[in-house]
């Protein structure tokens, strides 16, 4: 599978859907992100069970202002609608597959209790 480019109008939707998410955010100026990409495209290409989008942060900085991207390539994760994953910086191919199996090992029922659990204490 490859990217999809996710905008303000489809972003909400493509990572709340089941399953897993991953969302490059960048810029075309940005060296680190020309870096990044081919090893996202290249992952993207083996799991194909996950969606990888792609934000361009010059086309949407509204979204990527909701989003609080400070600095780029940031990649997050989602899991099931819920963030479990987020850091700046350009990772080597090694390290993203890494994220990806950690994303895929984790309790989701264990995510969404300490979810529960961190909204109860906020609103207390």
């Amino acid at each position: 599978m490859s990217t999809v480019s996710l905008t303000r109008d489809t972003f909400e939707a493509t990572v709340a859907r089941g399953g897993i998410t991953l969302v490059d955010w960048w810029a075309s100026w940005c060296g680190p992100c020309r870096m990044f990409a081919p090893v996202y495209d290249a992952a993207s290409e083996t799991h194909s069970d996950i969606t990888f989008g792609k934000v361009d942060t010059v086309a949407e900085p509204e979204l990527a202002g909701a989003a609080r991207i400070m600095s780029i390539p940031t990649l997050m994760a989602f899991r099931d609608g819920i963030l479990v994953f987020s850091q700046p910086g350009a990772l080597p191919s090694t390290a993203l597959e890494d994220v990806i199996a950690a994303v895929r090992g984790l309790d989701m029922d264990d995510v969404r209790r300490q979810v529960a659990e961190q909204a109860t204490s906020q609103s207390a």
